[in-house]
């Protein structure tokens, strides 16, 4: 397989040599342009899956190159680099799509990080095109992932679904294990039939076979008409249980008949009935130590494991943290009418270090809260000490930072978005037009907080 192709663009002869030298101890094959005249007509001939630009040349600037990269070759990652950086090349940079923002002289170290994770890209868009193998896409019904572990996973998923076997799905809580559930259901033959979930952890235990089976008339105090359980309700459809080894061991046996048979049986009925459903279950524990210790019934355990999928860590995949942390982004800030671009470099690296016991869940808790605490186009590592509440103190420690303030543990987002505008507000003298562009809101957007927040009367 032929080497990536690094594209050097400078004006300086020495720069070209030297970065070429190590493009290509790093595995890459460097294309050396001088000057922005030279880039654009290469661009015509070759392609790069990576350039580094110098921002400031006599011919062309770093910025044009950087666009007609764009413009002609979407899919190369772009570096610009400069030895006199300034706040807003680097601000356009980012807008551009511009992956990092090296300074000179050089830093290599940072430089083979960025051409590291370039390379990985670049194996995979030589690879036949995914629309045409349905593999290798970096999201996946809901799920994002460019790791091996993860595509490995989605992989998984496509093949097993049309067949529509019992899973059962391990993780630690917060990988995201419903999604992988609502995945296998889109993808098989009853995806336009109902997925129905079930959080066995947050059931009281008198009340599960009611949940599940149903009850008629007269079963319990308080069963007034009699209603039809969860697997009635999803008959032929899915039915997702997820933390499994919560289910009392006095209901597994009408699960264990309900997973084998597809028969039910409502609470206090004589009769049984057929209820078609492919049961999808999900578990953070060791079910196996959980039938060592007589709390699950191993003929159930079986049954549920028809097959058995992982999902791993988020601590085990940090590649894909850049990558979540976009998509949240995007989402909660279209949400909440915010115009934000993305993280600072700082902000990224402290993101891909911190250990995240909280797993996804918890980075998206971390982004939501803080895009509200932006005030810039970029959510900086400012952003993210008030955002990462105690439950990241791990977190901290692994990623050699102090301890974070707990913001968004002790207050709702809400609360928190009130309290951000009020502190801006008092800064600029109650200047709503400052106050707005501060923090990146449109003045009507403003206006329509400010009125929720009781914060104006009715202007």
């Amino acid at each position: 397989m032929a080497a990536p192709t690094l594209l050097i663009v400078d004006d300086d002869p020495m720069i070209l040599e030297v970065v070429g030298r190590f493009a290509e101890r790093a595995g890459f094959e460097p294309i050396a342009c001088l000057g922005g005249s030279a880039a654009l007509q290469c661009l015509s001939d070759r392609r790069a899956d990576v350039a580094v630009v110098d921002l400031w040349m006599p011919d062309i600037g770093g910025l044009d190159v950087v666009r007609a990269i764009r413009e002609s070759q979407p899919d190369c990652q772009v570096a610009l680099m400069s030895g006199a950086a300034t706040i807003d090349s680097a601000v356009e940079a980012a807008r551009l799509g511009a992956v990092d923002y090296l300074t000179k002289p050089i830093d290599f170290t940072r430089m083979n990080g960025m051409l590291t994770a370039v390379q990985e890209q670049a194996a995979q868009r030589r690879q036949p095109r995914a629309a045409e193998r349905n593999v290798g896409t970096s999201e996946f019904c809901g799920m994002i992932g460019r790791t091996p572990s993860m595509q490995r996973l989605f992989g998984m998923i496509r093949r097993l679904a049309p067949d529509a076997p019992t899973v059962l799905v391990r993780g630690e809580t917060g990988v995201g294990k419903e999604l992988v559930a609502r995945a296998l259901h889109l993808s098989g033959p009853r995806r336009q039939r109902r997925f129905v979930g079930m959080n066995c952890s947050a059931v009281a235990a008198s009340y599960y076979e009611s949940q599940l089976f149903g009850d008629v008339r007269g079963a319990f105090t308080g069963a007034g008409r009699g209603k039809p359980g969860l697997f009635e309700f999803a008959d032929g459809g899915t039915i997702f249980l997820d933390e499994v080894a919560n289910v009392p061991h006095a209901a597994q046996a009408k699960l264990l008949r309900a997973v084998e048979a597809s028969e039910v049986r409502r609470l206090g009925a004589t009769e049984s009935l057929l209820a078609d459903v492919h049961v999808i279950a999900a578990t953070s524990r060791d079910m196996q130590a959980e039938v060592a210790a007589g709390r699950f019934r191993a003929d159930l355990l079986s049954r549920l494991t028809v097959v058995e999928m992982a999902v791993p860590p988020l601590r085990q995949r940090r590649e894909d943290i850049p990558y979540l942390t976009a998509a949240f982004i995007r989402e909660v800030s279209a949400r909440v009418g915010k115009r934000l671009i993305g993280t600072t470099p700082g902000a990224e690296r402290r993101l891909v270090d911190a250990h995240w016991a909280g797993n996804v869940r918890e980075l998206r808790n971390v982004i939501e809260c803080a895009c509200i605490l932006a005030d810039t186009d970029f959510i900086t590592e400012r952003d993210l000490a008030g955002a990462m509440t105690h439950h990241g103190e791990s977190a901290s420690a692994r990623s050699g930072h102090d301890e974070m303030p707990r913001a968004c543990e002790t207050k709702s987002l809400w609360a928190l978005e009130r309290s951000r505008i009020v502190e801006v507000l008092e800064r600029t003298g109650g200047n709503k037009m400052s106050t707005a562009r501060i923090l990146g809101l449109s003045r009507r957007s403003l206006y329509r907080r400010l009125a929720r927040y009781g914060l104006i009367n009715n202007e």
